[in-house]
Order: structure tokens, then C-alpha cells, then sequence
């Protein structure tokens, strides 16, 4: 059995205290939030403190809390040799106080807390400072059902990157389509469909290859057309620069198309 503290209150932990729950081989000792009321809830479930000194022993101590704040709480644990990881993509290893064994447990998935995720389909990056540590997060990652990945620092920073441009900015691109179909009274969900299609496309396929559309095809006059129709300065930028994106992946150089 491998017992586990959890620091923090946000989605990352919130999702992760789920996923231990229902695990035969782990057990969530504690919660701590520095708000303790933010895991309240969850009192009668497992035992909960807002204090650093009251943390009880536990195999790993999961710091899941916001980038900015993890070096500083890594510091303030009144404890030291013990197992303790952030869950971030982007913060470096080493920003973790090196009184303890340091790692990473970073599981590459967007969460949100109203919303079910099966962890089994949740990669998990893991890295450690010491060797020896590795099997201990290999361990833990399996024990939810998920594939562990040793990775650097730089590998998952640079995935974290990637995560950004295929999650983050995409869900603004469906906000932006969102917004437009409202603009004309049109139904979002109509548009659910070629999401979900083109989800799985790049599954078979290169993102590179899968790639359709007008500026693709260097279709000019749909181009304009839809220049045209767009109502708003940003969203208008938005298409010229993702457009000429386009162009240049696919080699297809032309002047800048405009509504003219």
C-alpha cells in the first residue's frame, strides 16, 4: 500500500484524490489546504488540516498547487528525507527544496472539476532527482491505471508547450466559433460532430496530413468571403495569422489575403 498526503485544493488534486480513492493499493492519508474549508467537504472521507505542522508521515507528499506557489510551500514542509513532488508541467524539478527527495508526478490531461476524467487514459509523466526514487512514482502512476513516462525537465516543459497549443488555444478557437454561431442564432452543438472527427483524424493520422480547409487548398475567394464575414478586429487577426500558418506549413506563398 502506498500512502499518500495531498497538498493543495485545486482540480489537479481535487482529480487526483478521486482517482486514489478508487485504488486497492493506495491510501490518501491526509489533505492539506492552507483554506480549509476549499476541502471541507471531504472531511468525513479523509482526514483534512490547514496546518503544515499537523502533516502526517506518508510515502509522498503531492504538492498539486498553483506553479507560483509550489517552491515556496516545498520549503515551508517541517519535515525533511521524505518523498515530495509537484504535479506541474512547467515548473522545473529542482524549484522543489532539496531537504527531501524531490520528483515530479505530472499528468498530462486538462481537468476540470465538474468534469469526469478516466484516469487510465491519463499519461503520467514522472521524474526524480534520485534513482532509487523512480519505482516509487512508477508505482503510484500504475496503481490508477495509468502508463508511466520518465521524462526531463526539458521533455515536460516542452510537452506542457505543446499541451497549451492543442488544449488551450484550441478551446479559445471553440470559443471564438461558439461566439460567432451566436451571432446568427446558430446552435453551437452543430459543430460537435466535426470536433469530435477531427479528434480522432489525428489519431490515424499527422496533423500535418489531416489538414483541410481553404487555406489548404489556397482558396482565395473563400478566403475573402470569409473575411468578410467576420465581425470583430481580433477575430479577424486570428484568421489572417492561422491562415498564413497554413500557407506557409504547406508551402503555398501568396501576398496576404484581405476583404477587398
Amino acid at each position: 500500500m502506498i500512502s499518500v498526503a495531498l497538498l493543495g485544493a485545486g482540480n489537479v488534486a481535487t482529480h487526483l484524490y478521486k482517482a486514489f480513492l478508487k485504488s486497492e493499493t493506495v491510501s490518501v492519508v491526509q489533505w492539506y489546504n492552507r483554506t480549509r474549508a476549499s476541502i471541507s467537504s471531504y472531511a468525513n472521507d479523509v482526514d483534512i488540516t490547514d496546518s503544515l505542522d499537523e502533516l502526517k508521515e506518508a510515502d509522498i507528499y503531492i504538492i498539486a498547487v498553483s506553479d507560483d506557489s509550489i517552491s515556496q510551500l516545498s520549503s515551508d514542509l517541517p519535515f525533511s528525507n521524505r518523498m515530495v513532488v509537484h504535479t506541474s508541467g512547467s515548473v522545473a524539478m529542482h524549484d522543489l527544496d532539496k531537504k527531501n527527495k524531490i520528483g515530479v508526478f505530472y499528468p498530462l490531461q486538462t481537468f476540470s472539476k465538474t468534469a469526469e476524467i478516466e484516469f487510465s487514459e491519463v499519461p503520467i509523466c514522472v521524474e526524480v532527482y534520485e534513482k532509487e526514487n523512480l519505482t516509487l512514482l512508477k508505482d503510484l502512476a500504475k496503481a490508477v491505471g495509468c502508463k508511466p513516462h520518465k521524462i526531463t525537465t526539458e521533455q515536460r516543459q516542452t510537452l506542457h508547450l505543446a499541451a497549451v497549443f492543442v488544449n488551450n488555444f484550441t478551446n479559445q478557437l471553440y470559443r471564438i466559433g461558439h461566439e460567432i454561431c451566436e451571432t446568427k442564432n446558430i446552435e453551437f452543438k452543430i459543430l460537435h460532430p466535426l470536433i469530435e472527427e477531427t479528434a480522432k483524424k489525428i489519431q490515424q493520422m499527422s496533423p500535418y496530413m489531416a489538414q483541410t480547409g481553404p487555406a489548404k487548398r489556397n482558396d482565395k475567394k473563400t478566403i475573402k468571403r470569409q473575411l468578410k464575414l467576420i465581425e470583430k478586429e481580433e477575430h479577424e487577426a486570428i484568421y489572417k495569422l492561422l491562415t498564413a500558418s497554413i500557407k506557409k506549413t504547406h508551402n503555398l506563398t501568396s501576398r496576404p489575403v484581405t476583404k477587398k
